[in-house]
């Protein structure tokens, strides 16, 4: 085996640190979708298509359903956390391990090992899921070859602990831009102060209470966060400009335009010039009671719980897919220095797929 090969022969825990060890970066993909288009390329029960960074590989056996897994090979960058480090207690630590290298050798295990599904399968292995929308390899593929994502039903092998969790939030990023006049801070009354100005607004972030909705027996809970600040041109100079970014974090029943409207309602009388969007993503509802979303809860079992953020769930719903979140990873571990996942979690997720699609 060459160094930069896969073994889809190892076991999902190992082949995840084989994973973790190939840096992926957002933006950097090349060298790890080279790997899985070739690992996947030497399994003759599967044929394989390559889009840029991203690899789509299918079963053709006639069956009457057509399921997707689908997962990201980029992670965020590195923070001293690779290579992977296995301890005694059965933890894998590294960055990607839980968001989500883990789910990523489930999908490979399961593309290797189950050559007979009892529903034809659609493999998807997708790039830069971690920055801005418009980068989003998956909706480079639903541009370019929708016909590669046409399925029933869509898993998406995002961390959630092995519990399966329904839609996801949306995602709106929005600069909030607050002008003033500029002088010498010697004179300062002869300017206004752009920074000052933004004071109303950073009050209300403070006092705004986000909803808690209950969708499809689910509670979402939303958010409404400064996440950036830019102001300032001099140490004796009172700026004229001063830029709050915020995120709004909202329930799947809310549409992009409603969130969007829901910000400018929420700061309507904080002196904001203009409001620029600078990212957004539409939620996704939980589709919880769609039949093949419903045999997918019996066989994995336990209790859904609603997706705290957004995941690609959105884009498979906005093509007419049915999808759920379901992977190995611990959410709360994602993007962090101590990113770590559970070996038993990762053999768990694969052997509930497994059954799910042999029994």
């Amino acid at each position: 085996m060459s160094h930069s090969a896969l073994d889809l022969q190892q076991d999902a825990a190992r082949l995840t640190a084989r994973l973790v060890d190939f840096p992926s970066e957002s933006g950097n993909e090349k060298a790890l979708a080279d790997a899985v288009e070739a690992a996947l390329g030497e399994l003759p029960h599967l044929s394989v298509d390559r889009y840029g960074n991203n690899v789509v590989a299918r079963t053709g056996l006639g069956r009457a359903e057509r399921v997707i897994l689908a997962g990201h090979i980029d992670t965020v960058p590195i923070a001293e956390n690779v290579p992977s480090r296995l301890d005694e207690n059965g933890v894998l630590w590294g960055c990607g391990t839980s968001d989500m290298k883990a789910g990523v050798a489930v999908q490979l295990r399961i593309a290797a090992t189950v050559p007979e599904p009892n529903r034809d399968l659609t493999f998807v292995f997708y790039d830069n899921e971690e920055v801005a929308a418009h980068l989003n390899g998956l909706g480079h593929i639903a541009d370019a070859h929708p016909d590669w994502l046409a399925g029933d039903f869509a898993v998406l092998l995002e961390p959630s602990e092995g519990r399966v969790e329904g839609g996801c939030q949306g995602t709106l990023r929005v600069k909030m831009h607050f002008r003033g006049t500029r002088s010498h801070s010697a004179r300062s009354w002869l300017g206004a102060n752009a920074i000052h100005a933004a004071g109303p607004a950073l009050e209300r972030l403070a006092g705004y209470q986000p909803r808690r909705p209950l969708i499809d027996g689910l509670e979402y809970r939303e958010g409404l966060n400064a996440v950036g600040i830019e102001g300032g041109v001099a140490g004796n100079v009172i700026p004229d400009l001063c830029t709050v970014t915020v995120n709004y974090r909202y329930a799947p029943d809310r549409s992009e335009q409603e969130a969007l409207d829901h910000v400018r309602e929420v700061f309507a009388d904080c002196g904001v010039e203009e409001f620029e969007v600078d990212d957004s993503s539409p939620g996704a509802l939980p589709g919880l009671s769609h039949p093949a979303a419903r045999a997918f809860l019996d066989a994995v079992g336990g209790e859904p719980l609603p997706k705290y953020g957004w995941t690609d769930v959105s884009r498979f719903s906005a093509l007419g897919v049915p999808a759920v979140n379901y992977g190995p990873g611990d959410p709360n571990l994602a993007h962090k220095r101590d990113e770590r996942v559970e070996t038993a979690l990762i053999t768990r997720c694969e052997e509930r797929l497994r059954r799910w699609l042999t029994s």
